[in-house]
């Protein structure tokens, strides 16, 4: 009788099963996956979502690291709306976006229909040259950047202008045109990351939607604007998303080339927090300027993703 009673019990359907027999048979069931699956959870908790939550936490606070934090309220937040310098470091990165975002993508096309066109041989060539600064040392290329836009005589880029009789520049040390030098050095340290998606996505595009654009008539011109770019609107979708948030979180150039200046021209909101949590230790008013900037990257984003992010058929 117990043996038929056990039979019976394990015959019940799941809506017979309590709660906890539903979870103890699922995870039995799925007890491999659970395995591998656990240990990557926790990394992820303990690495991701408690650093998010403890960030949040002590926005409210005047946090030190050196002793108890103390309870603020609000003041870290009306801080940030009343500091200039904050609304400067925000202003100053929605201008590098904006001379860095365009060119990149601009480029970073131009490059991929470049190399699709060249023979194979060539091709390969050129995408190894294109792609050199990605894989290169940023360190490295600040340093050949800095030494190219020195703002004196024995700068390089001044000695190519005084060929054509161009006074020297300042570069590096004007106000007006530092954040330039700086977009341009991001441009050509990440185009060739952006020149292999386009490259990619021009594979994708089958011939035969090129092939009868050329027996209707189109021209070279009408059915690049009219096809290739409508048919990579998914490529420029993420170009777009990701080089927004790798302008918005430049750090590394102005850190190595310019400190933030001069007169805070370079001073972006990464290298502003960077100051406020490392230099002056408000790790409480840092995590304001965090939250910040993840405000202003998820509003752009959704933003891009309304007017890129449409559907492409290839039929």
């Amino acid at each position: 009788m117990e043996e038929i009673k056990q039979t019976i019990e394990t015959k019940k359907s799941p809506q017979e099963l309590s709660i906890f027999q539903r979870v103890l048979r699922h995870f039995k069931k799925h007890s491999l996956i659970y395995l591998f699956l656990v240990p990557i959870l926790i990394h992820f908790s303990v690495f991701y979502v408690w650093p998010i939550i403890f960030s949040f936490i002590i926005t409210f606070t005047d946090y030190q690291i050196v002793g108890s934090p103390k309870f603020i309220a609000f003041d870290n937040w009306k801080r940030f709306f009343n500091d200039a310098n904050a609304w400067r470091s925000i202003w100053n990165t929605f201008k590098f976006s904006l001379y860095y975002i365009v060119p990149t993508m601009a480029l970073g096309l131009f490059f991929a229909v470049l190399i699709q066109s060249l023979k194979r041989k060539w091709a390969t060539l050129f995408k190894g040259i294109f792609f050199l600064p990605v894989v290169t040392s940023f360190v490295v290329i600040s340093g050949i950047w800095a030494w190219m836009f020195k703002g004196n005589s024995s700068g390089f880029i001044n000695q190519l202008l005084s060929i054509f009789g161009i006074e020297e520049q300042l570069f590096l040390s004007s106000s007006t045109q530092a954040l330039f030098v700086l977009a341009g050095l991001s441009v050509f340290k990440v185009v060739g990351n952006t020149m292999i998606y386009y490259y990619a996505g021009l594979q994708g595009i089958p011939d035969d939607v090129y092939e009868a654009a050329e027996i209707d008539g189109s021209g070279r011109f009408r059915t690049f604007f009219k096809i290739t770019m409508p048919l990579l609107l998914p490529i420029h979708l993420y170009v777009a998303i990701t080089t927004t948030i790798g302008s918005f979180q430049i750090f590394d150039s102005a850190y190595l080339l310019t400190n933030g200046g001069p007169n805070y021209a370079t001073n972006t909101i990464v290298f502003y927090m960077y100051q406020q949590g490392f230099n002056a230790f408000n790790f409480g008013y840092a995590s304001v300027l965090a939250y910040v900037l993840f405000f202003f990257i998820f509003i752009i984003s959704m933003i891009q993703k309304r007017y890129l992010g449409k559907q492409v058929d290839y039929n």
